[in-house]
């Protein structure tokens, strides 16, 4: 069944900014967990499973306050979106333990042109010439980003754009799922699923943590939540073609949380980099608005 909600671009612009600051601030505690800050370095699958637990208590504590009414799952598209996800998340906690959180976020924005191309073998779209011009843009900002000469090129990059190419994927799973079952329903789903795969790959590299990284990991599976329930929430009150691009302050807040708390200046590297990939991002999202709005029926 669908269901109207009142648009409000602002307050879908205000929850997207807020998703962006959470967003952000996973990679910052992930970065923490994975360095020798609050105790032994953390293996990235533990770090995940973090993720994945707390947010799952998350949303089954918010489940059993607002007693949704959650549907069959179509449990293959779960754990084939769970999956791409675990394995995406992981690969982006690993890569800012060694690049600052201003480059690997700016990698991560890659993640819809994936899922643009991944899209035309899974979803049987057709690709037109301007969003094979925006995915190039943002590909040569990628190719600055990983610094490509032997004197700076940074191995760990390759990680956020591995990230960028499974959460792309995932991004083509989830276009499936939205058109089948309800955003809380899906939320509940994947972070079960995620807290069991998660589980069974941490058992191999489990460490036990300190009360402080407890509190970290705790702090990433809440502020994924959140930041997962600002996201849902604002696509439902705008069109997508709005709301992607205040997405890319989650760029902003990341390189803020570097420069406040590793004292990570972004270079002009960086920055050159990250600009051409958001403005990659920014004509893929406005091409893909145009779109849907010559489709939406008069």
């Amino acid at each position: 069944m669908h269901i109207d909600r009142p648009q409000d671009p602002r307050l879908a612009a205000t929850l997207i900014l807020a998703a962006s600051a959470f967003i952000a601030a996973t990679t910052l505690m992930a970065k923490a967990l994975g360095t020798d800050g609050p105790g032994a370095p953390l293996h990235p699958f533990q770090i995940t499973f973090g993720r994945f637990l707390f947010a799952f208590l998350t949303f089954a504590l918010a489940a059993m306050v607002l007693r949704p009414r959650l549907q069959r799952p179509h449990l293959g598209l779960h754990l084939a979106r769970t999956m791409s996800g675990a394995v995406g998340v992981t690969l982006m906690f690993a890569s800012v333990a060694h690049i600052p959180l201003a480059d690997a976020t700016a990698i991560s924005f890659l993640n819809p042109v994936f899922g643009m191309i991944l899209a035309i073998p899974l979803l049987g779209e057709r690709v037109g010439k301007w969003r094979w011009l925006a995915a190039a843009i943002a590909f040569s900002g990628a190719m600055i980003l990983l610094r490509p000469t032997p004197e700076s090129f940074q191995p760990a990059a390759l990680l956020a754009l591995g990230a960028a190419l499974v959460l792309g994927f995932e991004l083509s799973i989830i276009k499936k799922l939205t058109g089948r079952e309800a955003p809380f329903s899906i939320l509940v789903v994947n972070n079960a699923l995620g807290v069991a795969l998660s589980g069974l790959a941490v058992l191999w590299v489990w460490q036990m943590p300190t009360p402080s990284q407890w509190a970290l990991m705790a702090g990433v599976g809440c502020a994924m939540a959140a930041a997962q329930a600002f996201f849902v929430n604002a696509m439902a009150r705008a069109d997508a073609s709005y709301v992607a691009p205040f997405s890319y302050a989650t760029l902003i807040f990341a390189a803020l949380y570097d420069v406040v708390f590793y004292d990570v200046v972004p270079d002009a590297v960086t920055l050159t980099g990250a600009g051409i990939i958001v403005a990659g991002a920014a004509l893929l999202a406005l091409r893909e608005g145009r779109q849907r709005s010559a489709r939406r029926p008069l």
